[in-house]
């Protein structure tokens, strides 16, 4: 099984892509660290607790990462998506609290790729500013990485907290371009543009909440993510349940490499991804975007529901 870590901000897709790890055969969770973003740093963490509990993975070790971004403080959350409590207004239904914390996020992190018998996959779901500070602080644990999955930006699908910005990017730009436009760790980023197209409906979630009590508390978001997150469809995204499901099985979204830019600008375009698609061939850094015209998102959706439901002929 290959060893993964995940830095997120819990968040209803979150807990999504946590349950898809939790039950996933091929790989070996190793640490989950929580990060500021679409709620406040407390309430990540416990909401962190609260899905290692329900999932009964109270062997993983929870790490506490950033409050902040690394120079501009944010100017919002994602409550109206999320709910004030990060879970659509449901968090009671996720339970029981899984482990205490066992200390700073980078610390955590770091203990995983130091003991590691073979490079570790970190899947990066909400604000980059943890794997930024930790490829800053410790530039020696870089090639102990053996991929970074990302959930951000958006390349031309338009953004969700600004008109081209998408949220985890939006949150934390610096960070953002530190690790998709000057490091150099294999990366694959999952933008807006795809998991606008793996959207599912009421009865992909009628289904997960038929399938026992983890299912049941999912889908109980509903309401809330569904109406923060409208789309103008009866449709729900859950994004990084999405970039997820590639860092668990690579290649199940098709990929093309780019070259990226962060816009770090204090003006309106702050927190956009520019992705260079011209044609030509690339003259620096590229990172592997997983883009909608070369995956096939009817198959992603129906293996997620597989996944999610315990339902899965691969497991």
């Amino acid at each position: 099984m290959a060893p993964l870590i995940i830095d997120t901000d819990p968040g209803v897709d979150d807990a999504y892509a946590l349950a898809l790890a939790a039950r996933a055969p091929e790989v070996d969770l190793r640490a989950v660290t929580a990060v500021f973003g679409n709620v406040d740093l407390p309430t990540t963490t416990t909401n962190a607790r609260r899905l290692l509990g329900m999932l009964g993975r109270g062997d993983v070790p929870l790490g506490v990462g950033a409050d902040r971004p690394l120079i501009h403080p944010t100017t919002r959350r994602a409550a109206d998506v999320h709910g004030d409590d990060g879970l659509g207004g449901v968090a009671e239904r996720f339970g029981p609290l899984g482990p205490e914390p066992a200390g700073r996020a980078l610390d955590v992190i770091a203990r995983v790729l130091e003991t590691s018998a073979e490079p570790v996959v970190l899947a990066a779901i909400g604000p980059l500013t943890d794997v930024a500070l930790l490829l800053a602080t410790r530039p020696d644990l870089a090639e102990r990485i053996a991929r970074l999955v990302v959930m951000g930006g958006s390349i031309g699908a338009g953004g969700n907290v600004s008109p081209a910005a998408e949220f985890n990017v939006w949150s934390d730009p610096e960070a953002a371009r530190r690790v998709l436009v000057e490091e150099r760790v294999p990366t694959t980023l999952v933008p807006l543009d795809l998991t606008h197209e793996v959207t599912v409906d009421r009865a992909w979630l009628d289904a997960l909440a038929a399938s026992g009590p983890v299912g049941e508390a999912l889908a109980a978001t509903r309401d809330v993510y569904a109406h923060g997150e409208a789309l103008g469809v009866d449709r729900v995204p859950i994004h990084d349940a999405v970039a997820l499901l590639e860092a668990i099985a690579p290649g199940t979204l098709a990929t093309v490499p780019l070259e990226v830019e962060v816009d770090t600008s204090l003006g309106p375009g702050r927190g956009t991804v520019h992705a260079d698609r011209r044609g030509r061939a690339p003259g620096g850094r590229t990172v592997d975007v997983a883009l909608p015209d070369r995956t096939d998102v009817d198959a992603v959706r129906a293996a997620l529901l597989r996944r999610l439901t315990g339902d899965d002929p691969d497991r």
